[in-house]
């Protein structure tokens, strides 16, 4: 390729190829790939890339797979040629597929073994060209130079990486994000959390979003450090991986902490490897977190969105146990105030956030931001005397009760803490006397064991004694539902729009 400046994600991840080139940069299944060599695989892929499948700059490219070293391959070589990665998440039905490609239009569709039919369903569905690997023979395969120096290297800042939203309100959005946001977001990561040529990282959530792609495994081989890659997350798999191959840090978010600390192995394993646990959510529940930190390990906590890279606000190490249900601390470069709201008094508003590794806009041109560069998140947000943040719900789920405002996410807590609940929604209903009432959506726990209840009458009693000496009465649910399940995300979101569906339908307790 011709020889230009890198562009700004290849140059702070080429540093650590030429700091430490043999080091082990993904682990993944018993193959190791050093960090040097995750640099000369990508090459070869763009090469192939650009002479066999006719990507050129601006093009999308779809991958719909678990997570796999040729991932992160991938976007490297895309990157390289100024394209982009189009991630699906293998979570969604095949008719949110079909409409994230209706609307980016992928020049390819690249896929595993393990969804190829619905790769072919796809295909056929959408016009776009389906392929089950680009990466064959790739290390065996004798380097050109000629067709090598036909491939012009991108120079200067590209669109890398298209990140379609969890759509937990409407259709999912593609957020773009260039190659500095994604580069600048490195840089954020890195320092805060201390990542180390010496750290082990080991990453089990998917790389289909930018918390499993983002927090840690590109800033972690940014630094020079080591990636355990698991396919998808299983419980039973990644304690084994905690006790023998012994992580320095991990990313995690409730639905798998939850797994981890239910499974029978749990406290067999040693976490004495583990530094910290690192955590991709606004809120995490205590009843979540006090495991861990009973075993010495802190739990951090990043919050961000899609759009933010996502690393804003960071509670790390050293606060994580004094701050249990704060977000922390200002990352570097990130900016934070709070947009004017109907609760002023109590300093809460949303949060309004600009940084560097915010994106710019979403696919194809629709601003993502204000005019002054300010993404407005929908999250509630409220500043400490200590300068910590918090999020207290978000704006569209604040109920407004009798003129009092009311976070969903302060009763959430509290019902979480609870034994005989396994999980737990809180959401507002018309009312014709008060505007709106609380409405609590519970799941009761099946294995409470001497906590168990009889019956949903005798949970709700208990749970309204155990609510009234810790909330005003204003906040009181005055209507609770009790069932199987939440409907949630891909990513593990309550779908709130969802569960005020149902409740047109539902009877209440």
């Amino acid at each position: 390729m011709h020889s230009v400046a890198l562009p700004p994600l290849l140059a702070e991840l080429n540093a650590a190829a030429l700091a430490h080139p043999h080091a082990p940069a993904l682990r993944f299944e018993g193959q190791v790939l050093t960090h040097a060599g995750l640099h000369a695989r990508a090459h070869r892929l763009a090469v192939r890339l650009w002479h066999d499948a006719g990507v050129r700059s601006g093009d999308r490219i779809a991958w719909l797979g678990l997570s796999h070293p040729d991932q992160i391959v991938l976007l490297l070589a895309l990157a390289r040629l100024g394209a982009m990665l189009v991630p699906l998440n293998f979570r969604l039905a095949p008719a949110e597929w079909r409409a994230v490609l209706a609307d980016c239009a992928p020049r390819w569709l690249l896929h595993d073994a393990h969804w190829a039919d619905a790769a072919d369903a796809l295909a056929d569905a959408v016009a776009v060209r389906a392929i089950g690997t680009l990466t064959e023979g790739l290390d065996a395969e004798p380097v050109d130079a000629s067709r090598s120096r036909d491939v012009p290297l991108h120079a200067g800042d590209a669109p890398a990486l298209l990140v379609y939203t969890s759509g937990t309100t409407g259709t999912p959005k593609g957020a773009v994000h260039c190659q500095s946001h994604l580069a600048a977001n490195l840089r954020i990561a890195r320092e805060v959390q201390a990542l180390t040529p010496s750290d082990r990282v080991m990453t089990v959530l998917p790389l289909f979003h930018v918390g499993g792609l983002c927090i840690q495994t590109l800033p972690a081989l940014s630094a020079g450090a080591e990636v355990i890659l698991h396919a998808r997350f299983d419980a039973a798999a990644a304690l084994e991986c905690i006790a023998h191959e012994r992580p320095s840090l991990t990313l995690l978010v409730p639905a798998v902490m939850k797994a981890l600390i239910e499974h029978p192995q749990w406290q067999a394993t040693t976490l004495a490897s583990l530094r910290a646990v690192w955590a991709g959510s606004s809120v995490i529940p205590r009843a979540l977190i006090d495991p861990f930190h009973a075993r010495g390990v802190p739990v951090c906590n990043v919050y961000g969105a899609t759009e933010t890279g996502p690393f804003s606000i960071a509670l790390g190490p050293a606060q994580a146990m004094t701050h249990v249900g704060s977000c922390g601390w200002l990352a570097p470069g990130v900016e934070v105030r709070l947009a004017p709201s109907a609760d002023e008094k109590h300093g809460v508003g949303e949060l309004l956030i600009r940084a560097p590794n915010v994106v710019r806009h979403y696919w194809p041109e629709r601003a993502a931001t204000d005019a002054e560069g300010w993404f407005h998140s929908g999250d509630l947000g409220q500043r400490d005397a200590d300068g910590s943040w918090r999020i207290v719900g978000r704006a569209k789920d604040m109920i407004i009760s009798g003129g009092e405002n009311i976070y969903p996410a302060e009763i959430e807590h509290l019902l979480a803490e609870h034994p005989g609940v396994a999980d737990c929604a809180v959401i507002g209903a018309d009312d014709a006397q008060w505007g709106e009432v609380v409405v609590a959506v519970v799941v009761p726990r099946a294995d409470a064991g001497a906590n168990a209840v009889t019956s949903d009458q005798a949970l709700q009693a208990m749970l309204q004694a155990y609510l009234q000496s810790r909330i005003a009465r204003y906040k009181q649910p005055r209507r609770w539902v009790f069932a199987s399940e939440l409907p949630r995300t891909a990513l593990g979101k309550v779908r709130k729009d969802e569960l005020r569906r149902q409740l047109g339908a539902a009877s209440p307790a």
